[in-house]
């Protein structure tokens, strides 16, 4: 009986397995967009301004010229203390 289970339990996790790849990615090019402001310190994805280089560099939370990837169309509706993103840069305190 317990070889039957054992074999039940790997055939479902097989079968679950194979189904995750047949599942569309979310990362595609069509659906994401730069969300400037909304990265918070040293998380952000690229373009951090004056005297950072890229991904991971940005100085301050929400700094206004760096930007993360987000699902496309949820931008502008994003939420921080200082405001909401923007699909352009935008000017920050500091």
């Amino acid at each position: 009986m317990a070889s039957f289970a054992s074999k039940a339990v790997l055939a479902a996790s097989l079968a679950a397995a194979v189904s995750l790849l047949t599942m569309p990615q979310a990362s595609a090019d069509g659906e994401k967009e730069k969300c400037y402001g909304v990265a918070l310190k040293g998380q952000n994805d690229c373009a951090a301004g004056p005297g950072t280089t890229c991904a991971g560099t940005s100085k301050v939370d929400y700094q206004g010229n760096a930007w993360k990837l987000v699902p496309k169309g949820t931008c502008v509706t994003m939420q921080t203390p200082l405001g909401p993103g923007s699909l352009e840069p935008i000017t920050r305190p500091s």
